[in-house]
Parts: C-alpha cells; structure tokens; sequence
C-alpha cells in the first residue's frame, strides 16, 4: 500500500519550483555565491533536490543524501542563510503553485530549515542560545 502524498503537488511541479527557485539563487546576492562556490553542475543538484522533494512529499524514494551533513560540511553555510534561502523558496512557491500547496510546501520548508540552521549553528557556534535566568 502506498502512502498518499503530503501535499497536493505533482513530479512536474517540484521540478518546475526547483529549477525557478535555483535561478533565483543564481541571482541572489547573499546566497549566489555560497552556491557557485559549491555547485558545479547545475541540472545535476536541481535533479538531485527536486528528488529530495519528491520523497519528501510524494514518498516516492529516490534520494538517500543527508543535507544536514552537506550544508555542515559546506563549511561557508551560516544559520542565517536559511532565512534568505526561505524568503526566496516562500516566494517561488507563492508563484508557482496553487495557494493551498503553496502554503503545505512552505511549512515544510521552514521545518526543514528551522533542523538545518539549528545543525549550522552548532557547527559555528552560533546555533542554540544560552539561556540565562535574569536579575531576581
């Protein structure tokens, strides 16, 4: 029995997202560059995070990579590239999708950043505050 997916998009619509979603990454000031300084071949990591979506969504198998260990070993990855990297997802999908999965898609997107700028963060250091009683 197969599971149905978590949000109402099709195979075509997450390719789609991924490709114009990485052109805006391309373009962007903050995060182009920590991207050209790791990504070599374009249609290979948009066809390798569009399947990440896949199995993400439609639970259809095909990815087996671990993006907490790519983004920590990255090493040029800091937390606060996730709030442009959401603010930039959060608009392709508002563009791109019917409102509904839009929004579905998004709340899983910043899940999955809120785990990933947390696990850069303690890499850096900078990740989970300390947390101090104040004056009595």
């Amino acid at each position: 029995m197969s599971l149905p997916p978590r949000i109402p998009v099709t195979p075509a619509q997450i390719d789609r997202v991924v490709s114009v979603f990485y052109a805006a990454i391309r373009r962007h000031e903050v995060l182009g560059p920590v991207f050209a300084a790791h990504v070599a071949d374009w249609p290979a990591h948009e066809a390798r995070i569009a399947a990440f979506w896949r199995n993400a969504i439609l639970r259809e198998g095909g990815y087996d990579g671990n993006p907490m260990q790519v983004h920590r070993d990255a090493g040029d990855v800091r937390a606060d590239h996730f709030d442009h990297w959401l603010m930039l997802f959060d608009a392709t999908l508002l563009r791109e999708l019917p409102a509904e999965a839009a929004r579905a898609w998004s709340a899983l997107a910043h899940r999955i950043g809120a785990g990933l700028r947390m696990g850069v963060g303690e890499r850096s250091g900078g990740g989970v505050p300390i947390l101090r009683r104040g004056p009595a």
